[in-house]
């Protein structure tokens, strides 16, 4: 699928404003300004590909803070960049219609010259949801209508005409042109655990996985996805799986204790840095190795210090190289 088919994926996500990593810019213009310098520089720094998350409010509150959305994203960004590929971790298929999904992506992919790595998950965020006027459907039906997506998303990708007959969606000669530059598709990034539902999408559809935190958390979901594989008869080997997690790098012990713990929820650094890739580049790296031990493919971060770019230029100058 892409040149990196034997050697781990190295993505990082770019400052957004999602996670208020933005709030001590002023102005939205140079909010932005720094967030593109980041995604740029990610390019220089020879991350094999650029993410955003899908959201609108920022976590774990609004805060009318800027949050840059997902889409428009990616196109700007993929005018500023020219290898690095995009991707979305992961987009929320109840905020678009799958029919202008397959627009939109097959849009970003011919702009970007072939570089779009298309992310999708159920969606959970229960307060955007409210807050943008989307029905908040059970888990299950969200489930099934994500499925639906993407059955429909890759038919619009690949035929002339779209026809589709769900519980949840239906089309009538829907047309999606241009059609992507990848070829038979871009790839197809399923996002998500659960383990009866969103596993078994991931078995029938997915190029990549995206799932657990902890090494033990990504053998059991590993384990359970292997099984869902066996009853749709493919085999499990064809889906890379990957994990997204908090990476926080210092170069020494004192430096990274003198931090202390960015973590999202307020966790010690000790409980933090034990479930996250936080610590040392050595420390780090021995963390990446028990992942890819465990059949992990690719890691896709988050750096809690941005804009700070202390974190990735360690992690792409320290880490990355130990497995290249």
């Amino acid at each position: 699928m892409t040149k990196y088919e034997h050697e781990p994926l190295f993505g990082v996500f770019m400052p957004q404003g999602w996670k208020m990593e933005l709030s001590s810019i002023d102005g939205a213009v140079n909010k932005w300004n720094a967030a593109v310098d980041i995604a740029v520089k990610a390019e220089e720094l020879g991350f094999d590909s650029i993410w955003v998350y899908d959201h609108f409010h920022n976590v774990p509150m609004p805060a009318h803070e800027a949050v840059f959305e997902c889409w428009t994203t990616m196109a700007a960004i993929s005018q500023r960049t020219s290898r690095i590929r995009l991707g979305q971790m992961v987009g929320c298929n109840s905020y678009r219609n799958p029919s202008l999904l397959a627009k939109i992506t097959s849009t970003v992919d011919v702009i970007s010259g072939g570089r779009l790595d298309w992310g999708i998950g159920a969606g959970w965020y229960e307060n955007e949801y409210k807050g943008y006027g989307f029905e908040f459907h059970k888990p299950s039906d969200r489930i099934g209508m994500l499925k639906e997506s993407v059955e429909i998303v890759k038919s619009m990708w690949t035929n002339a005409e779209t026809n589709y007959d769900g519980k949840y969606y239906k089309l009538s000669r829907a047309n999606c042109d241009p059609k992507p530059v990848q070829t038979p598709h871009p790839p197809i990034w399923i996002g998500g655990g659960g383990e009866q539902l969103t596993l078994r999408v991931v078995a029938q559809h997915a190029d990549v996985s995206n799932f657990g935190s902890s090494v033990e958390e990504f053998t059991k979901k590993r384990a359970i996805l292997q099984e869902h594989c066996k009853v749709v008869g493919r085999d499990e080997s064809e889906i890379r799986k990957t994990v997204s997690s908090e990476v926080f790098i210092r170069e020494t012990e004192k430096e990274l204790v003198e931090a202390g713990s960015r973590s999202m929820s307020g966790e010690s650094l000790e409980v933090w840095r034990d479930k996250a890739l936080v610590g040392t580049p050595d420390q780090v790296s021995e963390k990446i190795q028990r992942y890819l031990d465990a059949g992990c493919t690719g890691f896709v971060p988050w750096c809690p210090d941005y804009p700070s770019t202390q974190t990735i230029e360690l992690f792409a100058k320290k880490v990355m190289t130990n497995f290249r």
